[in-house]
C-alpha cells in the first residue's frame, strides 16, 4: 500500500496558493498569464499594429471606448498555453478615465503599457502622450497601493512588500539610474505611421525622434518606430510586442539614428548620447524650465504648437460619435430625445403651475 503523506488537502491547498501569490509558480512549466494595455493617439493604428503582431488577418474598426483581446502562445508540444490579456483604450485622450478598468491591483505584477504616438501628427503628440501616461501612471500607483494595503491585511507588511513592489526595481548598472523616473510597469512607445513621418523635412524628424529618445529613456521605456506597410519594421515590433505579452526574447536590434527607423530597447539608451534639446535661434534659459522634462517639452512646443482640438472638448458619450452612426437606431435616438424635451417643458409647466397655486 503507498505511503500516504502527512499533509492534509488543505495545507497542499494552501502551499499552492502561497506558491503562486509568491509568484514561485512562473517557471515551473506552467501557463503564465500577462496583461497589456494599448494606449495612444486617436486613429494611431493601434488596432492595425495589434492585429499584425497576433498574425490575425482581419481588417481593422475603429475601436470603441475600450476593446479586450487575448493571445496565446504554447512553449511547446504538449505544454500549457501562456495567455496574454489585451486591452485597447479607444477614443485618444477623451476616454483616459477608463484606464481604470484594465489596470488593476489583480495584475499590475504581469502588467506591461504600450503607447502609440502618432509621427504624422507632431502637433498633436505631446499633448497626447502626456496625458495618457499620466492617467495610466496615477492608476497604476493608485492600483499598487491597494494591492499592499489588501497584502498587509492578509499576510503582514514584510512578505507583501515584496508580492507586490510599488515600482519597478532597475538594474545598478541602468544608464542614468539616479536621474530618471522609470514608469512603475515595462512601458514600450510606438511611433507609427514612419511611412509618412520619414518625409517630412530632416530638421523635424531630428526634434521628434531626439524628444521621443528622451521621453523614453526619461521613463525607463523602450522605444520604436513602425509602419504597417513596411514587413521589416513590423516583425520588429512584433518582437518587442511577445516580449511583453508572452516574455520572447525582444532581438537584439537597436538604431538610434534619426535619419532611421529609431528600435531601442530600454537601457539602451543615455542622456549623453541623446544630448541637448535641439535648439537654434533660442536661449534655453529663458524658457524657464522647472526640470528637464519640462525643457524638453518647451522646446518641442516651439517647434510643433500643440493644438488641443475637439478631442479634448469630445461627448465622452460613443453613441454621438459619427463614427459609430446607425441610421435606424439613431433616428429612433432623435425621436425619443424629442419626446424626452417635451416631457421636460410640460413637467417645468406643471410645477410652475403648481407654485402659482400656492
Amino acid at each position: 500500500m503507498p505511503k500516504i503523506s502527512s499533509d492534509t488537502l488543505w495545507e497542499l491547498a494552501a502551499a499552492e496558493v502561497q506558491s503562486r501569490e509568491s509568484g514561485d509558480g512562473e517557471e515551473d512549466g506552467g501557463e503564465s498569464e500577462r496583461t497589456v494595455f494599448l494606449m495612444g493617439s486617436k486613429a494611431g493604428g493601434k488596432t492595425s499594429i495589434l492585429l499584425r503582431c497576433l498574425d490575425r488577418d482581419e481588417p481593422s474598426k475603429p475601436t470603441l471606448a475600450l476593446e479586450y483581446t487575448f493571445g496565446r502562445r504554447a512553449r511547446g508540444h504538449n505544454t500549457p498555453k501562456d495567455i496574454a490579456h489585451l486591452w485597447e483604450l479607444g477614443g485618444g485622450t477623451s476616454l483616459s478615465d477608463l484606464v481604470q478598468i484594465p489596470i488593476t491591483a489583480l495584475n499590475t505584477r504581469s502588467l506591461s503599457v504600450i503607447l502609440v504616438l502618432d509621427l504624422s501628427k507632431p502637433n498633436a503628440l505631446w499633448g497626447t502622450m502626456e496625458r495618457l501616461l499620466q492617467a495610466a501612471q496615477a492608476q497604476v500607483e493608485k492600483a499598487c497601493s491597494q494591492a499592499q494595503r489588501a497584502g498587509k491585511a492578509k499576510a503582514g507588511a514584510k512578505q507583501q512588500a515584496s508580492a507586490h513592489p510599488a515600482a519597478r526595481v532597475l538594474p545598478k548598472d541602468y544608464p542614468d539610474r539616479e536621474l530618471i523616473s522609470p514608469f512603475p510597469v515595462p512601458l514600450l512607445l510606438i511611433g507609427s505611421k514612419y511611412d509618412i513621418f520619414q518625409e517630412f523635412d530632416s530638421e523635424k524628424r531630428k526634434v521628434v525622434s531626439k524628444t521621443l529618445r528622451f521621453v523614453a529613456h526619461y521613463y525607463a521605456a523602450s522605444l520604436i518606430f513602425t509602419s504597417i506597410k513596411s514587413e521589416s519594421l513590423m516583425l520588429k515590433t512584433k518582437s518587442f510586442f511577445s516580449h511583453l505579452a508572452f516574455g520572447l526574447d525582444r532581438g537584439k536590434s537597436v538604431s538610434c539614428d534619426s535619419t532611421k527607423p529609431l528600435i531601442i530597447p530600454a537601457g539602451s539608451d543615455s542622456f549623453s548620447q541623446i544630448g541637448s534639446p535641439p535648439t537654434t535661434n533660442v536661449d534655453i534659459g529663458s524658457l524657464h524650465a522647472k526640470n528637464p522634462k519640462d525643457l524638453w517639452k518647451k522646446v518641442y512646443e516651439l517647434v510643433f504648437p500643440q493644438r488641443y482640438t475637439s478631442e479634448h472638448r469630445e461627448l465622452k458619450d460613443p453613441a454621438r460619435d459619427p463614427q459609430y452612426s446607425e441610421p435606424q437606431i439613431d433616428a429612433m435616438r432623435a425621436q425619443k430625445d424629442q419626446e424626452l424635451e417635451q416631457y421636460k417643458r410640460n413637467a417645468a409647466k406643471s410645477w410652475k403651475g403648481l407654485e402659482l397655486e400656492t
